[in-house]
């Protein structure tokens, strides 16, 4: 018996977790026979614990999915009931599958009772600003493709695609392509000749807000609108970055100077970004950094609530940019 909770926002990744999951439990000959997805109906989890009891035919596993639930949101005591009495007993001849967007609620029974009885993997997209996590994702999926990367060119993919995995994996089989038979890693020059990248991104524009830049700003807003980049996407990016600038400002100012304890705080899992990060907000004062999300906010709040993007981005650039100026070491 085997039970799988997958979860997340990232469908590319989770589509294909699923799809590797029933390419290895399925007899191909006996596919159709032993094969079940069903949809969040009100029976549908029932109906899945009696299609998991049930032996497969021919050969193979039997794979029932039950795709969308709620089950880690709401489940009643009977149906409860029913998943305490059947989990147990499921033959090792079954694999139950179940997917959901959502977080699992680790405080209701049914979770718990997966919790113990599951594999459950998570499957979310990946903060855009938190690049060390970015460049994890790349040498898994590089690993998984088949394609050697040197540290460059890993860098350089993490930079041009981002959290996108579904764009990561296709640009790694044209890497893979491209690479042939060849033991070499690529490099960074593979990379720039085939991997299509923007050239502008929301950590740029984060940057030049930092430095004052109002003029590179305002291209970098343009080109981002231009791209058809969701102007919600554009400020949650910069919310993380200047919050994260802040907690490293505010942990040098208080006479932290332990890496490990700095990224703790910061939500950092590589402590060895940490001395970039110094370099980035020594010429800042703590009071920009203060100042900055309480206007990020204002500026998420009027694009909830009905304001022209373009517009808005560009007068928000030009504050921060002139904030930036006037609070400088």
């Amino acid at each position: 018996m085997s039970v799988y909770l997958f979860w997340g926002d990232d469908d590319f990744a989770l589509d294909r977790a699923v799809k590797d999951l029933r390419d290895r439990s399925l007899n191909p000959d006996w596919a159709s026979f032993n094969y079940d997805k069903l949809p969040p109906d009100s029976d549908a989890v029932i109906q899945g614990i009696n299609l998991a009891l049930t032996p497969p035919f021919g050969a193979g596993q039997r794979l029932v999915w039950l795709a969308d639930t709620t089950l880690c949101q709401r489940c009643s005591e009977d149906l409860l009931s029913e998943l305490e009495r059947s989990l147990p007993t499921l033959p090792d001849t079954t694999v139950l599958l179940l997917t959901m967007s959502s977080k699992p609620d680790g405080r209701i029974k049914s979770t718990k009772l997966l919790q113990k009885h599951a594999e459950i993997r998570e499957f979310t997209n990946i903060p855009p600003w938190k690049t060390d996590l970015l460049a994890q994702q790349v040498r898994r999926a590089a690993q998984d493709v088949g394609v050697r990367l040197t540290s460059g060119a890993v860098q350089l993919l993490a930079e041009s695609v981002g959290n996108n995995s579904r764009q990561l994996f296709m640009e790694l089989e044209k890497l893979r392509l491209y690479g042939g038979d060849n033991p070499q890693p690529l490099g960074e020059a593979a990379v720039t000749t085939l991997v299509t990248t923007s050239t502008q991104n929301s950590l740029q524009l984060a940057a030049a807000i930092r430095q004052g830049d109002t003029g590179r700003s305002l291209t970098l807003i343009t080109d981002l609108i231009r791209q058809n980049e969701a102007p919600l996407r554009i400020v949650a990016v910069l919310v993380g970055q200047f919050r994260t600038w802040l907690w490293v400002k505010l942990m040098l100012e208080a006479g932290e100077r332990d890496e490990r304890e700095i990224a703790r705080a910061a939500e950092i899992s590589n402590p060895k970004r940490i001395y970039f990060l110094q370099q980035e907000v020594k010429p800042l004062s703590l009071l920009s950094l203060q100042q900055t999300l309480p206007l990020l906010l204002d500026l998420e709040f009027g694009l909830k609530t009905g304001a022209e993007p373009l517009a808005l981005l560009q007068t928000k650039a030009i504050e921060l940019c002139q904030l930036y100026k006037n609070f400088r070491f």
